[in-house]
């Protein structure tokens, strides 16, 4: 008997990035995708982030060089901008894929990774669809007993802002040294979306209002199978992936 090839694995980011674009089509929801090789316009200007802000700065960004106001996206942010221009409301995207930021890596950063962004518009779009959202997204991918919260927060493309966190994948809520004894993990950050976003998307802010979340997929699945360092998911170390 000639000996068998032993068979291969789908990498753990690729298993909870499929399992979570399937939850939200489930919801309704359409999967959009756009480039990795990004106008400044798309990535910066048109997400309402100043000139000024910090995370224009070579040590966030990755510019081509020859290349002006080109970048590596930053987040998968800049697909927001070119459906809207596309399409009409109400839509309701999620949007999976890589993005890179010019930064040291740890057990908990990496330069390049994976995000996945959603987006949501229509008339009458509230901070509670937002919630519920997310609130029945989680309990799918962790289970029912997960529980949400969303804590005020600032990013320029969304007023108000929010991070969300999920129950503690380790005390489940009761407090531990993973989640500082509060109990919960931040995962994503999220708002409504802001007018000067829905405006250079060719929406009108004064009929249309969304929601927009968006998080590491990377971060979902170290919760997701308690891994610890997310530098193992690229290490190509075969001990890893053979575990799914």
């Amino acid at each position: 008997m000639e000996p068998q090839a032993p068979k291969g694995h789908l990498h753990p980011i690729t298993l909870v990035l499929r399992e979570a674009v399937s939850l939200f089509v489930e919801m309704g929801f359409e999967v959009a995708q756009g480039p990795e090789i990004e106008s400044e316009y798309h990535n910066f200007d048109a997400l309402n982030v100043p000139k000024d802000h910090p995370s224009r700065d070579m040590q966030d960004t990755f510019w081509i060089k020859g290349v002006p106001e080109t970048v590596l996206r930053t987040h998968t942010s800049p697909v927001q901008i070119r459906y809207m221009k596309t399409h009409e409301p109400p839509f309701a995207i999620v949007v999976p894929g890589k993005v890179f930021r010019n930064e040291a890596t740890d057990a908990t950063h990496e330069a390049q990774f994976h995000q996945l962004e959603g987006l949501v518009v229509g008339k009458d779009i509230s901070l509670a669809h937002l919630k519920g959202t997310l609130d029945r997204f989680f309990k799918k991918l962790y289970g029912e007993d997960t529980a949400i919260r969303l804590r005020p927060s600032f990013f320029p493309f969304v007023e108000p802002g929010v991070e969300v966190d999920v129950t503690c994948f380790k005390c489940k809520g009761s407090g531990c040294n993973v989640c500082k004894g509060s109990g919960f993990i931040e995962v994503m950050g999220a708002g409504m979306v802001h007018p000067n976003v829905l405006s250079h998307g060719g929406i009108d802010p004064n009929v249309y209002r969304g929601f927009a979340f968006g998080g590491g997929v990377d971060r979902l699945a170290m919760l997701k199978w308690g891994i610890d360092d997310v530098r193992l998911l690229y290490s190509g170390d075969l001990r890893v992936v053979n575990q799914f």
